[in-house]
């Protein structure tokens, strides 16, 4: 798919290299410089800096041909305007990040898809609602330091290893892995077989690194 993200803050960002690393295209829109040149730096896309709400620089990043538009920013106004121009070109599915829930009837009544509230603004999440990939589901706990990330075991270096040689370490913890339906505390003998399901405690900052270790 195509997707087009505009807000290269972490949300943003933390979205476009899911989505890279899941093998979609992806355009990043972000108006402060700083954020773009960072942006540009890491990621494997085409970086725009320019605004969002702008028909022109929408236009640049090839709208008429984006499969997914995100608006991400932190700012809603911004959000809801860049959603209603992008209407225009018939986007096949449009998300919305509402930091201000009381905006939030605003945005359904333009015939926006889907409004994020900012519990639920990880990028994971919004992963999910364009690609139902391999991270089942994210909850950011505290002040976004650390997530809790569900997934299932794909990795060949992952399968056959114990827990203990994989986990705590200074990035994350197994803190679950379920059976069956049932949840059962890791022991550190534990074997992880592939396809199984686990939860992990991971710092915000390494939730990529870890999801492509257990999934990739």
């Amino acid at each position: 798919m195509y997707v087009v993200i505009m807000g290269g803050g972490r949300v943003g960002l933390t979205l476009a290299n899911l989505l890279i690393s899941d093998g979609n295209d992806v355009t990043l829109i972000e108006n402060d410089e700083t954020l773009c040149a960072n942006a540009a730096v890491e990621l494997d896309a085409l970086v725009i800096c320019g605004n969002g709400t702008d028909i022109k620089t929408l236009e640049e990043a090839n709208i008429n041909n984006a499969d997914v538009f995100v608006a991400a920013t932190g700012n809603d106004e911004a959000n809801l305007l860049s959603c209603i121009l992008v209407r225009e070109y018939n986007i096949p599915k449009i998300i919305a990040r509402v930091s201000n829930p009381d905006h939030e009837d605003a945005f359904k009544k333009v015939g926006i898809d889907h409004v994020i509230s900012p519990e639920r603004t990880a990028a994971g999440y919004l992963e999910k609602l364009i690609t139902r990939p391999k991270v089942a589901d994210l909850i950011v706990l505290g002040h976004g330091d650390a997530e809790i990330l569900d997934m299932e075991i794909k990795s060949s270096k992952i399968v056959g290893k114990k827990v203990k040689d994989v986990s705590p370490t200074e990035k994350y913890i197994i803190v679950a892995i379920y059976s069956n339906g049932d949840l059962i505390i890791p022991q550190p003998d534990m074997v992880l077989e592939r396809g199984a399901k686990i939860s992990v405690l991971v710092k915000a900052e390494a939730v990529n690194e870890v999801t492509k270790k257990f999934t990739g």
